[in-house]
């Protein structure tokens, strides 16, 4: 049974040189309700949104490390999963006009939201502007559609019970949702939205993948050419035996372009607890071969080799993982695209990225000519066809925690300062909150006089309704033209 998951996990179709940059994208079909299928598999899409784990205490990061786990043990032992992280770059253009409001004719209001637009530009220079979007793909190999969507609405119950255990809002994606993340990877340096629709696609017999693949893609030895920006991908090879919490967040705190993926097949447990005890069978033969012949030298006192030892230490640990502390096995790939405007660039970049893995104890490494089989393993295709594999516990796989912060940047959303985690713009819609009231606190010299006084403009510009102002101390006059 596991060698035949192994071998179907690694299983690609006739290798065909693309012809066209069309060619180089594995999807065969969309269907409406955001299911794709590439080769033999069928995947679906989920967005999470993040939580507050860097500034929790330890108990509420123990408490979510462990629902964390939760989830990875709750994944389909027929289906393997995809958590992705991609790292988007803000338009600056389609940014400014989503934080600020439309133009009026009134007179006051134009000066006003002029000045206000200056103000955020300004605020936006100094903020991150890049925000981390979040997907986990479930893929599996169904015999059709019918078959497929009965699968992923089951999976799908159960992330959202699972993902709601920490405060994380799941939410399923469409097909357009799901071509606009290609879309913006490829072609997000254009600018513009993604205006497909695939019902006037097929109308006019149009191609869904001319929408978003970009104007040309070269696959070179070590590194991508994507139109006239360069791209690669690393892979981590040498996992630790104790590993932080913080590397992944570490790795998509540099402020680049990129996408992080971390692909995890769970292995049932009779399967598993049947290989380990395997591994353990050889080591001990090899022992008692090793005594054996030490006996034979006459030597009754030699000490077991320490690499056999220790080898059969770590068997026994993680057998014991298997049977009685609830863990499962999995095969784990991370890995890792980011983008550069040049070649010189991207080398840096890929060292700098490299180097922040070795301060883990964790070695990356690149893939020679196999850079476009990594491409399709790292983007949500629910694809894995590079063979990188780790083999992993639950909370081994739990540690690459793909948690942070959360981000506030609502749509018509008055701005409230800059998060101290991301250093990206908090732009809260009240009206969204179940409760809208709220309290300015800080000490003396902090700006909650500024911090109310901006509240107050920017709900005069976004509104016509009327606002009623209790100033004992004067703090706040109209000016009357």
């Amino acid at each position: 049974m596991l060698k035949r998951q192994l071998k179907n996990l690694g299983k690609r179709e006739k290798r065909v040189i693309p012809k066209s940059v069309q060619q180089s994208i594995p999807i065969k079909r969309v269907y409406r309700d955001g299911i794709m299928q590439c080769g033999q598999y069928f995947s679906k899409t989920w967005r999470f949104s993040d939580i507050n784990y860097a500034v929790a205490s330890d108990d509420d990061q123990l408490e979510m490390f462990l629902a964390h786990s939760a989830i990875l043990n709750g994944l389909p032992t027929d289906a393997f999963a995809k958590i992705t992280v991609y790292n988007k770059q803000l338009n600056r253009n389609v940014f400014e006009q989503f934080i600020t409001p439309t133009d009026h004719t009134d007179k006051n209001k134009v000066t006003y939201t002029k000045e206000l637009k200056e103000l955020l530009s300004d605020k936006m220079s100094d903020s991150n502007n890049i925000v981390h979007e979040k997907y986990i793909t479930v893929s599996s190999e169904k015999k059709n559609i019918e078959e497929a969507r009965t699968f992923f609405a089951r999976v799908g119950n159960d992330l959202t019970a699972d993902f709601g255990k920490i405060s994380s809002h799941i939410t399923e994606l469409n097909y357009k949702e799901r071509l606009r993340i290609f879309y913006d990877f490829f072609r997000g340096k254009e600018g513009g939205t993604f205006n497909f629709d695939l019902k006037k696609a097929m109308a006019v017999g149009s191609d869904f993948k001319d929408y978003i693949c970009p104007d040309s893609m070269e696959f070179k030895s070590d590194y991508i050419k994507i139109g006239d920006r360069f791209a690669r991908v690393i892979f981590l090879k040498e996992y630790p035996s104790f590993l932080k919490d913080s590397m992944l967040s570490e790795l998509t705190d540099f402020s680049r372009n990129m996408m992080l993926s971390v692909d995890i097949q769970p292995i049932p447990t009779d399967d598993a607890v049947k290989e380990v005890q395997k591994k353990l069978l050889a080591v001990e033969t090899d022992i008692t071969k090793w005594q054996q012949k030490q006996n034979m030298n006459n030597n009754f006192s030699a000490n077991v080799p320490y690499e056999l030892e220790q080898m059969r230490k770590e068997i026994k640990e993680f057998l014991d993982d298997l049977t009685t502390r609830d863990q499962r096995m999995m095969f784990v790939t991370v890995t890792l695209l980011h983008i550069a405007d040049s070649l010189d660039a991207l080398n840096n970049d890929t060292e700098t990225l490299m180097s922040i893995g070795r301060k883990h104890l964790c070695n990356f490494a690149t893939l020679k000519y196999q850079q476009e089989d990594e491409m399709k393993t790292v983007l949500p295709y629910g694809l894995m066809n590079i063979k990188a594999m780790r083999t992993l516990t639950t909370e081994s796989t739990a540690v690459l925690m793909p948690y942070k912060t959360q981000e506030i940047i609502d749509n018509d959303g008055i701005y409230y300062g800059i998060n101290a985690i991301s250093h990206n713009l908090l732009m809260c819609n009240r009206k969204l909150l179940l409760n809208g009231n709220g309290f300015i606190l800080g000490v003396s010299g902090s700006g909650k006089s500024f911090a109310s006084k901006m509240e107050i403009a920017m709900a005069a510009l976004f509104t016509d309704d009327d606002i009623i102002i209790v100033d004992p101390e004067h703090e706040v006059r109209q000016e009357v033209a």
